[in-house]
């Protein structure tokens, strides 16, 4: 227990305290209304987001591998939840937070935290513009007060509904929604270290109190009076079969909290020069997912946001989370009946301006401008996000990239054939020496460069059986530049051992580095080439090439390909039986 909490703590001063105090509840203070809004938008009750942001925020700070990670609901989450409350219900939401948060724990455990860096960036950005879109599009109802909406799922369906019920738009809403949305950009700029959601919130609901009482729709009229109380704990009706139906929505929350929680710490870390460990974040996000569901909160994953509003307050420890937390907390006990007065129309512009900011627009604009792969990714991932769903996005645009890579990869390879330049003292091979009559009848030479994995594997036994169907006396490989070979690169260059050796030739392998002669070790090409077969140098692998080639077919070859051909050549069979003995090799 001791090495969990070294260096979190250590030298921990008073004024360390104060400075985690002022950041968490500045923190605090931006995380109330944030935690309603993104429940309110996920189709919950306000008061679970809340519940979230205290229970969740204090455990993932405590238990997390930042030190400055806040958790609580978050935007990401958004259309995630809300498609899962339409189709299972809020109960089965709970469920699904819970399995989750033994998935996050199991994936910290297994030491998966590191797989966070395999994830693409045009992925990350797609997915994440997509689900901008889709909280923005979700709260134009609320901007202009239209009645009679429902909660879809999908993108296409909110934007039908708001064009049939457009009639119904409320001017007094609008003007509320202006208010707020005024305040929150304008307080930045006025007052920096003022939270401008806060702001926007509070001049907006008093304007709403003194001038459009009763006309515009508030949390209260549309989900009642929010609970003076603590949570309470309350045990989730669990089968089998719910599991089991559950199953798909808690790996994609699951994934969506670890990438989440991860990039947010990774953003920390740039911050603050330090540095996060991401197996234990997921600990600490799985154990903090699998606790909040059983007091009625949502699940939660890391902030970016808030993690960066608190490292800008002038946190210094995970205490400045716990004290957010705990400043939620009494917000709920002393505030809670005053929420039930904030006008959506209110909240509206805030989620909009939080969807603004996700967007990764500028990221977004880069990537695009490429004109490459990538883009292309970024492309079907953004759409795919918005009009279907996150999990197919995902997958697509893993798959997608997957693919661009291995053909990027398969590009890379290069296999040339090969011969010494007499021209220059120091005899390179080179591609451009072979011609159709400066090329050996008997030895072939490849030069390979590039990994021998499934997308270039095909391209190397091509290149390489034509050399093969020559029916050379002696093939060499220079494999210096190969870095690793995969199963498809294996079973391909065993077929060329294998016909090779049929037809009655000698296969040399040169440069071979460690690592690659390690995997062959392992799967048997080695014995199948024969160790005495591996040589480091090209010139010594030359050297016992001119040791078994048949000597008669050298008299009057005009090639030259070696330096010894012109010997060879030009003598008697018995003169160049001599000469191969003596080699020196």
């Amino acid at each position: 227990m001791g090495r969990f909490w070294t260096g979190r703590f250590e030298g921990y001063t008073f004024n360390h305290f104060r400075k985690d105090l002022l950041s968490g509840t500045i923190v605090g203070i931006v995380a109330v209304p944030l935690a309603m809004s993104f429940a309110i938008a996920s189709g919950v009750k306000p008061e679970y987001g809340i519940y979230t942001a205290i229970i969740a925020g204090i455990l993932i700070s405590l238990l997390g591998g930042s030190k400055y990670q806040i958790g609580g609901p978050t935007g990401a989450f958004v259309p995630i939840l809300l498609g899962i409350v339409l189709v299972y219900g809020y109960e089965n939401l709970l469920i699904a937070g819970i399995m989750a948060g033994i998935l996050l724990l199991l994936m910290g455990v297994l030491k998966l935290g590191s797989l966070i860096k395999f994830i693409p960036r045009p992925v990350t950005v797609g997915f994440t513009a997509g689900i901008a879109v889709i909280i923005f599009t979700g709260q134009i109802g609320n901007f202009l007060g239209l009645t009679g909406l429902g909660q879809h799922e999908y993108l296409l369906d909110t934007l039908k509904d708001i064009a049939v019920h457009l009639h119904t738009f409320n001017f007094a809403s609008i003007l509320v929604a202006l208010i707020s949305l005024v305040m929150i950009l304008l307080t930045p700029k006025i007052a920096p270290k003022v939270p401008g959601a806060l702001v926007g919130i509070i001049v907006s609901a008093v304007a709403t109190a003194i001038f459009f009482n009763g006309q515009v729709a508030t949390i209260g009229s549309t989900y009642g009076e929010i609970p003076q109380t603590l949570p309470q704990f309350r045990m989730p009706d669990v089968t089998w079969e719910v599991i089991y139906s559950l199953l798909g929505p808690a790996f994609v929350i699951a994934m969506l909290g670890g990438i989440e929680s991860l990039l947010s710490a990774v953003v920390a870390d740039g911050m603050t020069n330090s540095k996060h460990n991401s197996n234990r974040e997921l600990i600490g996000q799985g154990i903090a997912n699998i606790i909040t569901p059983f007091f009625g909160g949502i699940p939660a994953t890391g902030a970016i946001a808030r993690t960066a509003t608190n490292i800008r307050s002038g946190a210094v420890s995970p205490m400045s989370g716990i004290i957010h937390g705990i400043f939620v907390l009494l917000t709920l006990l002393i505030l809670a009946p005053l929420a039930v007065h904030i006008p959506l129309a209110s909240l509206a512009p805030v989620l909009m301006v939080v969807a603004w900011n996700m967007s990764e627009r500028h990221h977004f604009a880069h990537i695009l401008k490429l004109r490459s792969g990538d883009s292309l990714v970024l492309v079907a991932t953004f759409l795919l996000t918005v009009f279907t769903s996150l999990t197919l996005a995902v997958g697509i645009g893993l798959g997608l990239a997957i693919v661009l890579f291995a053909k990027r990869m398969s590009e890379m390879l290069v296999v040339a054939k090969v011969l010494p330049d007499h021209s220059t003292g120091q005899g390179k091979v080179l591609p451009h020496i072979v011609t159709e009559g400066h090329d050996c009848p008997q030895i072939s030479m490849y030069t390979v460069e590039g990994p021998l994995f499934f997308g270039a594997a095909q391209t190397f036994e091509r290149a390489v059986l034509s050399a093969v169907n020559d029916r050379p006396e002696v093939l060499i490989l220079r494999m210096r530049k190969v870095p690793f070979i995969d199963t498809t690169g294996e079973e391909y260059f065993r077929n060329i051992v294998r016909d090779f050796k049929t037809s009655g030739g000698t296969l040399l392998i040169t440069g071979v580095q460690p690592t690659l002669k390690a995997i062959l070790d392992t799967n048997g090409l080695s014995q199948e080439i024969g160790e005495e077969n591996f040589l480091y140098h090209t010139g010594d692998a030359i050297n016992e090439a001119i040791r078994r080639i048949q000597l008669p077919k050298c008299l009057g070859c005009k090639h030259f390909a070696f330096k010894e051909c012109a010997k060879f050549a030009g003598g008697n069979s018995k003169h160049i039986a001599a000469q191969q003995e003596n080699l020196i090799i």
